[in-house]
Protein backbone atom coordinates (compact mmCIF):
# COMPACT_ATOMS: atom_id res chain seq x y z
CA UNK A 1 0.00 0.00 0.00
CA UNK A 2 1.25 3.39 -0.82
CA UNK A 3 1.00 6.15 1.76
CA UNK A 4 -0.88 8.91 -0.02
CA UNK A 5 -1.31 12.52 1.38
CA UNK A 6 -3.39 15.05 0.15
CA UNK A 7 -3.49 18.55 0.77
CA UNK A 8 -6.77 19.28 -0.27
CA UNK A 9 -9.15 16.86 -0.56
CA UNK A 10 -12.56 17.57 0.96
CA UNK A 11 -14.70 18.99 -2.33
CA UNK A 12 -14.97 19.04 -6.25
CA UNK A 13 -12.40 16.92 -8.04
CA UNK A 14 -9.81 16.71 -4.78
CA UNK A 15 -12.65 14.27 -2.78
CA UNK A 16 -13.05 12.83 -6.38
CA UNK A 17 -9.57 11.77 -6.03
CA UNK A 18 -9.99 10.25 -2.33
CA UNK A 19 -12.90 8.54 -3.76
CA UNK A 20 -10.52 7.06 -6.78
CA UNK A 21 -7.69 6.18 -5.00
CA UNK A 22 -10.16 4.39 -2.33
CA UNK A 23 -11.67 2.69 -5.12
CA UNK A 24 -8.49 1.55 -6.36
CA UNK A 25 -7.59 0.37 -3.38
CA UNK A 26 -3.45 0.58 -3.93
CA UNK A 27 -3.32 3.54 -1.10
CA UNK A 28 -2.98 4.54 2.64
CA UNK A 29 -4.67 7.73 2.18
CA UNK A 30 -4.15 11.06 4.30
CA UNK A 31 -6.16 14.18 3.83
CA UNK A 32 -4.85 17.26 5.16
CA UNK A 33 -7.44 20.30 5.02
CA UNK A 34 -8.01 23.45 7.43
CA UNK A 35 -11.51 21.00 8.74
CA UNK A 36 -13.66 23.44 7.28
CA UNK A 37 -15.76 20.89 5.27
CA UNK A 38 -17.53 17.84 7.10
CA UNK A 39 -17.22 14.93 4.59
CA UNK A 40 -17.05 11.58 6.16
CA UNK A 41 -14.68 9.32 4.36
CA UNK A 42 -15.03 6.48 6.88
CA UNK A 43 -12.53 4.84 8.69
CA UNK A 44 -10.36 4.38 5.80
CA UNK A 45 -8.77 8.01 5.30
CA UNK A 46 -7.27 9.45 7.81
CA UNK A 47 -7.56 13.41 8.75
CA UNK A 48 -5.37 15.88 10.00
CA UNK A 49 -6.10 19.89 10.17
CA UNK A 50 -3.57 21.86 8.81
CA UNK A 51 -3.03 25.96 7.93
CA UNK A 52 -1.45 25.22 4.33
CA UNK A 53 -0.69 28.82 4.75
CA UNK A 54 1.36 27.97 8.04
CA UNK A 55 5.12 26.51 7.09
CA UNK A 56 5.16 25.44 10.67
CA UNK A 57 1.75 23.43 10.32
CA UNK A 58 2.81 22.13 6.71
CA UNK A 59 6.02 20.96 8.73
CA UNK A 60 4.20 19.19 10.90
CA UNK A 61 2.23 17.06 8.72
CA UNK A 62 4.87 16.04 6.35
CA UNK A 63 6.50 14.94 9.70
CA UNK A 64 4.01 12.74 10.18
CA UNK A 65 4.97 9.88 7.73
CA UNK A 66 7.34 9.18 5.13
CA UNK A 67 4.92 9.58 1.60
CA UNK A 68 5.05 7.61 -1.42
CA UNK A 69 3.38 11.00 -2.81
CA UNK A 70 1.65 14.02 -2.56
CA UNK A 71 -0.55 15.67 -3.96
CA UNK A 72 -0.98 19.25 -3.56
CA UNK A 73 -4.51 21.20 -4.26
CA UNK A 74 -4.25 24.23 -2.49
CA UNK A 75 -0.92 25.56 -3.42
CA UNK A 76 -1.44 29.47 -4.48
CA UNK A 77 2.23 31.09 -4.54
CA UNK A 78 5.88 30.91 -4.36
CA UNK A 79 6.04 31.38 -0.12
CA UNK A 80 3.84 28.36 -0.20
CA UNK A 81 5.42 26.13 -2.59
CA UNK A 82 8.69 26.93 -0.94
CA UNK A 83 7.39 25.40 2.88
CA UNK A 84 6.63 22.72 0.78
CA UNK A 85 10.24 22.06 -1.01
CA UNK A 86 11.26 22.66 2.72
CA UNK A 87 8.45 20.06 4.46
CA UNK A 88 8.87 17.43 2.37
CA UNK A 89 12.82 17.59 1.66
CA UNK A 90 13.62 13.76 2.18
CA UNK A 91 9.98 12.57 2.95
CA UNK A 92 8.46 11.93 -0.20
CA UNK A 93 9.27 9.81 -3.41
CA UNK A 94 6.81 12.21 -5.73
CA UNK A 95 5.13 15.24 -5.27
CA UNK A 96 2.04 16.33 -7.54
CA UNK A 97 0.96 20.11 -8.10
CA UNK A 98 -2.39 20.65 -9.31
CA UNK A 99 -1.76 23.92 -11.66
CA UNK A 100 -3.39 26.00 -14.32
CA UNK A 101 -3.97 26.74 -17.92
CA UNK A 102 -3.89 30.30 -16.57
CA UNK A 103 -0.04 30.39 -16.17
CA UNK A 104 0.04 30.52 -20.14
CA UNK A 105 -1.03 33.92 -19.86
CA UNK A 106 -3.75 35.67 -22.56
CA UNK A 107 -6.08 33.03 -24.63
CA UNK A 108 -4.47 31.44 -27.28
CA UNK A 109 -5.31 27.87 -29.24
CA UNK A 110 -3.37 25.05 -28.44
CA UNK A 111 -0.86 25.94 -25.47
CA UNK A 112 1.76 23.39 -25.31
CA UNK A 113 3.95 22.77 -21.99
CA UNK A 114 6.69 24.51 -23.73
CA UNK A 115 4.86 27.68 -23.94
CA UNK A 116 5.69 28.44 -20.05
CA UNK A 117 9.06 27.27 -19.01
CA UNK A 118 8.93 26.96 -15.12
CA UNK A 119 12.51 25.72 -14.78
CA UNK A 120 13.64 29.33 -15.98
CA UNK A 121 11.06 31.58 -15.24
CA UNK A 122 12.39 34.20 -12.50
CA UNK A 123 11.73 33.66 -8.75
CA UNK A 124 10.40 36.19 -6.29
CA UNK A 125 8.83 35.23 -3.49
CA UNK A 126 5.30 36.71 -1.60
CA UNK A 127 2.04 35.00 -0.28
CA UNK A 128 -1.07 34.53 -3.10
CA UNK A 129 -2.60 38.05 -1.96
CA UNK A 130 0.95 39.53 -4.03
CA UNK A 131 0.08 37.97 -7.30
CA UNK A 132 -2.60 37.45 -9.19
CA UNK A 133 -4.00 33.82 -9.76
CA UNK A 134 -2.14 32.99 -12.85
CA UNK A 135 1.09 34.54 -11.70
CA UNK A 136 0.71 32.61 -8.31
CA UNK A 137 0.74 29.32 -9.74
CA UNK A 138 3.18 30.06 -12.66
CA UNK A 139 5.93 31.28 -9.37
CA UNK A 140 4.33 28.38 -7.44
CA UNK A 141 5.56 25.95 -10.70
CA UNK A 142 9.16 27.66 -10.81
CA UNK A 143 9.63 27.09 -6.90
CA UNK A 144 8.90 23.34 -7.49
CA UNK A 145 10.74 22.80 -9.92
CA UNK A 146 14.10 24.85 -9.67
CA UNK A 147 14.26 24.59 -5.71
CA UNK A 148 12.21 20.93 -5.08
CA UNK A 149 14.51 17.59 -4.13
CA UNK A 150 12.05 15.27 -5.01
CA UNK A 151 10.38 14.88 -7.93
CA UNK A 152 7.57 16.67 -9.18
CA UNK A 153 5.08 17.07 -11.79
CA UNK A 154 2.84 19.60 -11.86
CA UNK A 155 -0.92 18.93 -13.93
CA UNK A 156 -2.58 21.86 -16.15
CA UNK A 157 -5.91 21.74 -16.06
CA UNK A 158 -8.23 24.14 -18.03
CA UNK A 159 -11.56 25.47 -16.23
CA UNK A 160 -13.07 22.28 -14.13
CA UNK A 161 -16.70 21.18 -14.72
CA UNK A 162 -19.23 19.31 -12.65
CA UNK A 163 -22.68 18.92 -10.86
CA UNK A 164 -20.80 20.35 -7.79
CA UNK A 165 -18.71 22.86 -9.16
CA UNK A 166 -18.53 25.18 -6.09
CA UNK A 167 -17.64 28.30 -8.50
CA UNK A 168 -20.86 27.16 -10.43
CA UNK A 169 -19.86 28.93 -13.76
CA UNK A 170 -21.71 26.19 -16.14
CA UNK A 171 -24.58 26.88 -13.97
CA UNK A 172 -24.52 30.69 -14.23
CA UNK A 173 -24.85 30.37 -17.96
CA UNK A 174 -28.19 27.84 -17.68
CA UNK A 175 -29.64 29.73 -14.79
CA UNK A 176 -29.40 32.72 -17.06
CA UNK A 177 -31.15 31.55 -19.79
CA UNK A 178 -34.03 29.67 -17.80
CA UNK A 179 -34.35 33.06 -16.36
CA UNK A 180 -34.49 35.11 -19.77
CA UNK A 181 -31.38 37.12 -18.62
CA UNK A 182 -28.97 38.43 -20.42
CA UNK A 183 -25.12 36.92 -21.00
CA UNK A 184 -22.01 38.97 -21.67
CA UNK A 185 -19.50 37.50 -24.27
CA UNK A 186 -17.09 39.26 -26.48
CA UNK A 187 -16.11 36.74 -28.86
CA UNK A 188 -19.02 33.79 -29.26
CA UNK A 189 -17.37 32.46 -31.79
CA UNK A 190 -13.85 31.42 -29.43
CA UNK A 191 -13.40 27.62 -28.90
CA UNK A 192 -12.66 26.93 -24.91
CA UNK A 193 -11.57 23.74 -23.53
CA UNK A 194 -12.89 22.21 -20.00
CA UNK A 195 -12.16 19.03 -18.19
CA UNK A 196 -14.70 17.47 -16.21
CA UNK A 197 -13.74 16.36 -12.55
CA UNK A 198 -14.31 13.25 -12.48
CA UNK A 199 -11.52 12.76 -15.44
CA UNK A 200 -9.05 15.46 -13.18
CA UNK A 201 -9.23 12.75 -9.84
CA UNK A 202 -8.30 10.29 -12.41
CA UNK A 203 -5.60 11.92 -14.52
CA UNK A 204 -3.88 13.03 -10.72
CA UNK A 205 -4.32 8.90 -9.75
CA UNK A 206 -2.47 8.04 -12.77
CA UNK A 207 -0.09 10.98 -12.53
CA UNK A 208 0.74 10.03 -9.06
CA UNK A 209 1.19 6.47 -10.42
CA UNK A 210 3.59 7.36 -13.38
CA UNK A 211 6.86 8.24 -13.79
CA UNK A 212 5.85 11.47 -15.24
CA UNK A 213 7.88 15.20 -14.39
CA UNK A 214 7.89 18.43 -15.42
CA UNK A 215 4.38 20.05 -16.25
CA UNK A 216 1.57 17.89 -18.13
CA UNK A 217 -1.44 19.56 -19.59
CA UNK A 218 -4.63 17.72 -19.11
CA UNK A 219 -7.71 18.58 -20.84
CA UNK A 220 -11.01 16.26 -22.46
CA UNK A 221 -10.50 15.51 -26.43
CA UNK A 222 -11.92 18.65 -28.55
CA UNK A 223 -13.34 22.18 -27.66
CA UNK A 224 -16.44 24.23 -28.19
CA UNK A 225 -16.75 27.27 -29.44
CA UNK A 226 -19.16 29.02 -26.83
CA UNK A 227 -22.31 29.96 -29.02
CA UNK A 228 -22.36 25.98 -30.04
CA UNK A 229 -22.49 25.85 -26.15
CA UNK A 230 -25.13 28.52 -25.56
CA UNK A 231 -27.31 26.45 -28.49
CA UNK A 232 -27.02 22.91 -26.66
CA UNK A 233 -28.21 24.97 -23.40
CA UNK A 234 -30.78 26.20 -25.44
CA UNK A 235 -31.82 23.03 -26.82
CA UNK A 236 -31.73 21.33 -23.28
CA UNK A 237 -34.11 24.26 -21.56
CA UNK A 238 -36.36 24.44 -24.28
CA UNK A 239 -35.56 28.80 -24.07
CA UNK A 240 -33.62 31.37 -25.98
CA UNK A 241 -30.69 32.67 -24.64
CA UNK A 242 -29.77 36.56 -25.23
CA UNK A 243 -26.27 36.66 -25.87
CA UNK A 244 -24.57 40.29 -26.07
CA UNK A 245 -20.96 41.43 -26.30
CA UNK A 246 -21.66 43.45 -23.35
CA UNK A 247 -23.42 43.67 -20.41
CA UNK A 248 -22.95 44.82 -17.17
CA UNK A 249 -20.77 43.44 -15.37
CA UNK A 250 -22.79 40.51 -13.03
CA UNK A 251 -24.16 38.95 -16.54
CA UNK A 252 -20.70 38.93 -17.98
CA UNK A 253 -19.74 35.24 -19.22
CA UNK A 254 -17.20 33.67 -16.74
CA UNK A 255 -16.20 31.93 -19.73
CA UNK A 256 -16.32 35.09 -21.72
CA UNK A 257 -12.83 34.80 -23.38
CA UNK A 258 -12.00 37.24 -26.28
CA UNK A 259 -9.51 34.63 -28.09
CA UNK A 260 -9.91 30.87 -28.21
CA UNK A 261 -8.15 29.04 -25.22
CA UNK A 262 -7.16 25.52 -25.29
CA UNK A 263 -4.34 23.00 -24.57
CA UNK A 264 -2.33 20.22 -26.57
CA UNK A 265 -2.19 17.10 -24.63
CA UNK A 266 0.11 15.13 -26.50
CA UNK A 267 2.77 14.96 -23.51
CA UNK A 268 0.19 13.29 -21.68
CA UNK A 269 -0.74 10.84 -24.58
CA UNK A 270 2.70 9.54 -25.41
CA UNK A 271 3.14 8.78 -21.83
CA UNK A 272 -0.17 6.76 -22.12
CA UNK A 273 -3.33 8.58 -21.07
CA UNK A 274 -6.14 8.71 -22.87
CA UNK A 275 -8.64 11.60 -22.30
CA UNK A 276 -12.38 11.65 -22.53
CA UNK A 277 -13.91 13.36 -25.30
CA UNK A 278 -15.37 16.54 -24.52
CA UNK A 279 -18.84 15.68 -26.55
CA UNK A 280 -18.78 12.21 -24.71
CA UNK A 281 -20.15 14.31 -20.66
CA UNK A 282 -20.52 17.46 -21.64
CA UNK A 283 -23.79 17.56 -22.73
CA UNK A 284 -25.07 15.19 -20.03
CA UNK A 285 -23.81 17.20 -17.45
CA UNK A 286 -25.87 20.59 -19.20
CA UNK A 287 -28.97 18.27 -18.68
CA UNK A 288 -28.10 17.34 -15.27
CA UNK A 289 -27.47 21.12 -14.23
CA UNK A 290 -30.43 22.59 -15.77
CA UNK A 291 -32.31 19.29 -14.01
CA UNK A 292 -30.81 20.82 -10.73
CA UNK A 293 -31.47 24.39 -11.40
CA UNK A 294 -34.95 23.54 -11.87
CA UNK A 295 -35.82 21.88 -8.82
CA UNK A 296 -33.48 24.28 -6.50
CA UNK A 297 -35.71 27.45 -8.10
Amino acid sequence: MKKVLILGGTRFFGKRLVDHLLWEGKSQITVATRGKTDVDFGTEVNRIKMDREDPKSLAEVAQTDMWDIVYDNICYSPDAAKSACEAFAGRTQRYILTSTLSVYGDPKPGFTEADFDPYTYPLQYGNHEDFSYGEGKRLAEAVFFQEADFPVAAMRIPIVLGIDDYTRRLHFHIEHVQKGKPIGMPNPDAEIGFINSTEAARFLAWLGHSSVTGPVNAASKGAITLSSMMKLIETVTGMQSQVLSETIKEDMSPFGISESWTMDTSKAEQAGYTFEALMDWFPGLVREVALALQSEG
